[in-house]
């Protein structure tokens, strides 16, 4: 999944030039928190109608 973030950033070619080691604080963030977001918009549309597991 970060392979996938990172390429709709942009980001994939600076990784395969320099490697995870290398990316800036900022860069990893970002495709961390697009990840997260991508997670959340997943369970959001899977939740049942009710949206939490008893219904509310």
């Amino acid at each position: 999944m970060k392979y996938e973030t990172a390429e709709e950033l942009g980001l994939r070619d600076r990784i395969a030039e320099r490697g995870w080691g290398e990316m800036t604080t900022h860069e990893v963030g970002t495709i961390g928190g697009h990840m997260v977001r991508k997670m959340i918009q997943f369970a959001e549309d899977h939740m049942p109608e009710g949206g939490g597991p008893d219904g509310d």
